[in-house]
């Protein structure tokens, strides 16, 4: 994928598309809807729960809801509105680019009550604003860069608290909807086999203008050629993953990458980090507080690039490219257009209609995954099962700009970790259904192993 060097990426004002307004009661109601989440992730926890240990993976969870507040106050209101900042210290402890990771824990933070009285001063002052000018570009940029970024906090809390071992948030209502998630059997079934896919001579990778909200790095769509490929209905399952460790993968360096390698010894692991063995039980697998039987029909999450990348060479297969992954997840067969351009990617995988309970499993509705051959309803056109909700899934991608990358006011969201991390598609079951959409890019490091992330592969 192209990139660019540090030196090369510009800085200018964001100019948002000038048809891109939304209504205030949309504004109004996601920032409200994105608060009321936020505080219910981080409920019920003890005070010794909300600083927590250190760990390289996660943030204190009084830091997290501080910080929140803090974005909030910088972009909706200092920035946005030129307004004077509400607390004098709040950069101090809550700005992610000025206060170290481990320092974080070593600072006194303002207590819950304190810290709930910031949150609700911000809200408060934004909310006010807001409804007192007319919706603009500007106001719908900033007031859904607040909206984005705190529900990713709320995703980053339900999975700390997934790997800290602490119990299980309470499962997300969603307002209005009348199609839960289905409950099945439990247990599932496999949904095994691979999809063919023509290649594209020119297919458009990125964001275009007419979308409602595009981060810097989705900026902007530029053509790539991707050759035919074959690509697995469903991700890789806990059983599917299970053969792996049993075979002695994590024994056998042939399957791993000197990186991956090096990574392995220094993390001491023998099956993925969240496995163990219990006597005369099998595999169980540590569900927030408790250990509960190998899903066997599940997609195996949390789950590392590396780990995944050595099953692939473990099964003869291969990580899909992030383009692979989008084609198909976002096209459809004889969907094509001038010199082989898709007219219109689909927004999700199943079309252009809004995310519901029978097509995706996201928004903490159930705090689990689902069995890969559930949600029939939210196959793509290619018949690619789960390509958006229930774990996120790693790409063979390293995270790049696009061609032409410029930096959004929020230069701290994709520059520092372009070359490092690697791009994962789709969303998880944590993710909100606002947020994620087939062109989304998201990335960690290769190493991390606490996130809900699994993986599809494709044949070589």
């Amino acid at each position: 994928m192209p990139s660019h060097a540090p030196s090369e990426i510009a800085a200018h004002p964001y100019a948002p598309p000038q048809s891109v307004v939304a209504e205030t009661s949309e504004l109004f109601a996601w920032l409200k809807d994105a608060r009321a989440r936020t505080l219910a992730v981080a409920a019920g926890l003890t005070p010794a729960q909300m600083i927590g240990p250190h760990l390289a993976t996660v943030n204190p969870i009084l830091w997290a809801l501080g910080h929140v507040a803090f974005f909030q106050e910088r972009w909706a209101w200092r920035h946005h509105h030129a307004q004077a900042p509400l607390r004098p210290r709040a950069d101090l402890l809550y700005d992610s680019f000025e206060v170290e990771h481990a320092a974080r824990w070593q600072i006194t933070l303002p207590d819950l009550a304190e810290t709930r009285a910031y949150l609700d001063e911000v809200l408060e002052r934004v909310l006010d604003r807001l409804s007192a000018a007319e919706p603009s570009t500007a106001s719908t940029y900033f007031h859904r860069l607040v909206v984005f970024h705190e529900d990713m906090h709320a995703e980053a809390i339900t999975y700390d608290r997934n790997t800290l071992g602490y119990p299980a948030p309470q499962p997300h209502a969603v307002e209005g909807a009348t199609d839960p998630l289905p409950a099945g059997d439990a247990r599932g079934a496999p949904w095994p086999g691979d999809v063919e896919i023509p290649g594209r001579s020119a297919y458009l990778l990125g964001a275009t203008p007419d979308q409602p909200f595009a981060w810097d790095n989705e900026k902007w769509a530029h053509p790539v050629a991707v050759a035919p490929f074959r690509i697995a209905r469903a991700p890789v399952t806990c059983g599917e993953f299970a053969a792996f460790v049993e075979a002695g993968g994590y024994r056998e360096e042939r399957h791993w990458s000197q990186a991956a390698w090096r990574w392995l010894k220094t993390q001491k692991l023998e099956q993925p980090a969240a496995w163990r063995r219990a006597p005369d039980a099998g595999w169980q697998v540590r569900r927030f507080a408790g250990w509960v039987p190998l899903p066997e029909h599940h997609p195996v999450w949390p789950i590392s690039w590396h780990e995944a990348q050595a099953y692939c060479t473990w099964t003869g297969r291969r990580l899909p490219t992030e383009a692979e992954w989008e084609i198909a997840a976002a096209t459809a067969p004889g969907d094509r257009g001038a010199a082989g351009l898709a007219p219109r990617k689909r927004r999700y995988a199943w079309g252009h209609e809004p995310a519901t309970g029978a097509r995706a499993n996201l928004d903490g509705r159930r705090m689990d995954s689902l069995p890969v051959n559930a949600l029939p309803a939210g196959d793509s056109a290619w018949g690619c099962r789960q390509m958006i909700g229930n774990v996120w899934e790693w790409t063979a991608d390293a995270f790049f700009p696009f061609p032409g990358f410029v930096l959004d006011p929020y230069r701290e969201y994709s520059a520092p970790w372009f070359g490092y991390h690697k791009v994962l598609k789709g969303g998880a079951w944590t993710t909100r259904a606002r947020l994620v959409h087939t062109g989304w890019r998201n990335f960690y490091l290769p190493g991390r192993f606490d996130i809900p992330a699994g993986f599809r592969t494709c044949a070589r």
